[in-house]
């Protein structure tokens, strides 16, 4: 069997090589004539899985190490008889790790406000119900909003309300065009002028969630710290917005060394369904020992004294922006970053707290 995999996944070798021949390949230039005589096909986000990709191809199956969906389409793999799967939830726990990081970077003072500080979270699903409950231990007032889920550990009001009342707002939500409550946009002018001028905003879901005109507008007028990890017009980031950007990182919230190999396990295991084999690889086995930070100490007294060294947030705003050249981080240099990126491991391989 011939299998085309994302260069960039994790332990593709270690999951799929006794099923066959991989080839790796960059995901964002993928072309049909590079999956034609494969039998499945393992992607990221940053690989368009379409008609004109897939199409009089061989593919019986197209798994994507990833949340979302939005880049799969799901009409045309099902039309083509493609079983598919993604990997919803997989760097939840990664995702919410970098939301506190980024606010204890902007304000360690925020660690002791406990109540006093409302974090509002916008998407509820794996990543935001998750994102509650470690800011909950932390002792946080936290606030929701979705429309299509209910969470009984989490106090959710309607969108207007948590924008007025939030210290610090954070969307986890997918991108969506259509439906009641489309997300495209969602950050706008009009949702901007709800919040406080002092109110952090954090993107680490899909860059057209925030509508980047108005972003921009609004720093101007408001002096706002905004934190995004994913950009409307990604790849290319201009000049004007980094400058605006209190801390800007390359599409790398969810990378973590657990949050990539369970990407790959889970999809992983519905190969296996699919062509019918048995699934016995569990990603652990290939981890390595790390520092144990939260050993004997309280998850504030360790994030206090070892945040940076569990994970420098301000490496990889420093990195991004130099990137920078001729008014752009440009397509190559920011995958670059992506493809290089040093893993970061999550809270527990270090001894501390996971939901």
């Amino acid at each position: 069997m011939k299998i085309v995999a994302d260069e960039n996944l994790a332990f593709t070798e270690y999951f799929f090589a006794e099923f066959g021949n991989i080839h790796q390949a960059a995901g964002r230039t993928l072309t049909q004539k590079d999956v034609q005589d494969a039998e499945a096909l393992l992607v990221r986000s940053v690989t368009k899985v379409n008609n004109q990709l897939i199409e009089n191809t061989q593919l019986k199956f197209v798994g994507s190490a990833t949340i979302g969906t939005d880049h799969l389409d799901i009409t045309a793999l099902e039309k083509q008889q493609i079983a598919w799967s993604n990997a919803a939830g997989c760097n939840a726990q990664a995702v919410a790790e970098y939301v506190i990081t980024a606010l204890l970077h902007l304000d360690p003072e925020f660690l002791d406000q406990g109540k006093q500080f409302t974090l509002g979270i916008i998407g509820l699903g794996n990543v935001g119900s998750r994102l509650a409950y470690m800011a909950q231990l932390l002792g946080w007032n936290v606030i929701g909003y979705d429309p299509f889920v209910q969470c009984e550990n989490i106090h959710q009001v309607e969108l207007e309300e948590l924008l007025k009342h939030s210290n610090a707002i954070t969307t986890h939500v997918p991108l969506t065009h259509e439906g009641k409550y489309p997300t495209y946009h969602l950050i706008n002018a009009e949702t901007l002028a709800m919040m406080m001028p002092k109110t952090i905003l954090i993107n680490s879901a899909r860059g057209a969630v925030v509508e980047e005109a108005a972003l921009i507008q609004d720093i101007l007028q408001t002096k706002r710290k905004v934190v995004l990890d994913v950009f409307e017009h990604e790849p290319e980031i201009s000049h004007r917005l980094l400058d605006l950007i209190t801390i800007v990182t390359p599409h790398i919230a969810g990378y973590s060394l657990e949050g990539k190999a369970r990407g790959t396990q889970m999809i992983y295991e519905a190969f296996c369904k699919t062509f019918d084999y048995p699934a016995h690889k569990k990603f652990e086995s290939q981890l390595p020992a790390c520092a144990q930070y939260f050993y004997g100490n309280s998850i504030k007294q360790t994030l206090k004294h070892h945040l940076s060294e569990i994970y420098d947030i301000s490496n990889d705003d420093f990195n991004l922006r130099e990137c920078l050249k001729d008014g752009k981080v440009d397509q190559k240099a920011f995958d670059h970053l992506r493809k290089t990126y040093p893993l970061r491991r999550e809270w527990a391989a270090h001894g501390g707290p996971k939901a």
